[in-house]
């Protein structure tokens, strides 16, 4: 996992062909990340795809689909690829429905014809990925790197025409050898990855983009490791280690305490961690607003355990911050560590950070001194309690106007406290590398 994780890190493009020590058969692997994610949910998605691979042992080839990354294996070198008749597939099938009424189906059929006319031209001309919104439409078209821009042009030309026979409905995917195709009446692509018409028109493939990241040694790993290494390798390194005796203790409690929440209950108070609920991106993972089934809404964070360091912070954070209670400090009310990555599920305060308030450009609120004044005192308690108040004593080391949240009534609370290490009384400093956002 560890040699893994340096791939991910540290490669944008990379093949490889591999003879399995087993058998004879050759072995191809390729993975790829969607533009539009950012290195942190491109490592989240990988990990997602990764964790359903062992399904399909012994298959000697498979693909994985992701709204968001694709990972792939064969028995020979598919690299260049584009389309292939016998295995592209369509997905029409979709939670929104379909149009059904005359007009609105017309205008809805036209719109989704010309959005995904202008992403696969798009796509074509600014190196294989783009998006954009017609009429409430929305699209995105990725290429794989591999194909090259000619055969990223045959892969969504064939996607184009294969959408199409999924009107009327309101979203539709072409899953092509060498493409992703997706249009959907509901936003499901991230800002910031968005490649406009306007933009430099040269048709090369930027194999820089930090998200592009292609991996061949991903399913070659996994083979090897056997398909029961994406469920169990994390727990049997604990059980290995006589360091981590202690983590694994705190895994078995937490599972047993009303702590834990089951995996699928948060992916679906989040929408499936849906683009249009990410309220926070942090250097340890990104943040969801999601509802649980009483009504209550959270904020659900998703960690990114690509190294035994990620590990380390997450049951370091729930230890820490379980039994932590102040008005000034966010609360932690649960995780789950029996999906494809790890949650931690906080109270939601639907005001965000103090950044917001302080540094947009557009304020919708402008903050009094009075509330100022309110806030600084609020932070500063909150401070003293993690040095002094509680039974452990914790240094930050990361305050900043983002790690401050604000509930309705504007009252702070500083987050991420977890990620930072204790320290005994007798000491009065200490240097951790643990920091990171909420």
């Amino acid at each position: 996992m560890e040699s893994l994780s340096k791939n991910i890190t540290s490669n944008n493009w990379a093949s490889h062909s591999v003879i399995s020590s087993s058998s004879s058969i050759p072995i191809f692997a390729l993975a790829h990340c969607f533009r539009d994610l950012s290195h942190t949910d491109c490592l989240l998605c990988y990990a997602a795809s990764r964790t359903r691979l062992p399904r399909c042992l012994p298959a000697v080839a498979a693909r994985i689909y992701l709204d968001g990354c694709f990972l792939r294996y064969d028995n020979y070198s598919f690299y260049s690829e584009a389309t292939d008749s016998a295995t592209d597939r369509v997905n029409c099938s979709s939670k929104y429905g379909e149009v059904r009424d005359g007009g609105e189906r017309w205008e809805h059929e036209k719109s989704v014809m010309e959005v995904v006319e202008k992403v696969v031209r798009v796509s074509v001309r600014q190196g294989g990925f783009g998006v954009g919104e017609v009429g409430g439409v929305y699209a995105l078209a990725q290429c794989w790197e591999s194909v090259g821009s000619d055969g990223c042009r045959d892969c969504l030309e064939k996607a184009e025409k294969e959408v199409r026979g999924c009107l009327p409905k309101r979203e539709g995917r072409a899953l092509n050898a060498g493409c992703y195709l997706r249009y959907s009446t509901e936003k499901f692509y991230n800002e910031g990855g968005e490649v406009h018409e306007e933009d430099d028109r040269n048709g090369s493939f930027k194999r820089g983009a930090i998200t592009a990241i292609v991996l061949a040694a991903a399913a070659l790993l996994m083979l090897s490791l056997s398909a029961c290494y994406a469920a169990f390798s994390r727990i049997s390194k604990l059980n290995k280690d006589p360091e981590s005796k202690n983590l694994g203790q705190i895994s078995l409690s937490i599972n047993k305490s009303s702590l834990n929440f089951k995996y699928e209950t948060l992916e679906k108070a989040t929408d499936y961690f849906n683009a249009s609920r990410k309220i926070g991106q942090g250097g340890a993972g990104s943040v969801f607003k999601g509802t649980l089934p009483n009504g209550e809404v959270v904020a659900v964070k998703r960690l990114v355990f690509n190294t035994r360091q990620w590990v380390d912070e997450f049951f370091n954070e729930v230890n820490l911050i379980s039994g932590i209670e102040h008005k000034n400090l966010v609360k932690l009310l649960g995780c789950s560590i029996e999906g494809p990555e790890s949650l931690l599920v906080y109270e939601y305060l639907p005001n965000k950070s103090l950044d917001q308030f302080l540094f947009e450009k557009k304020k919708t609120q402008i903050l009094k001194w009075k509330q100022r004044f309110d806030i600084i005192i609020g932070t500063a308690e909150g401070l003293a309690y993690l040095h002094a108040g509680s039974k452990i004593r914790i240094i930050h080391r990361d305050i900043k106007s983002s790690n401050i949240l604000l509930d309705e009534n504007l009252t702070p609370k500083i987050a991420d406290f977890g990620l930072a290490r204790c320290f005994a009384a007798d000491k009065t400093h200490l240097s951790t590398g643990i920091a990171g956002t909420l």
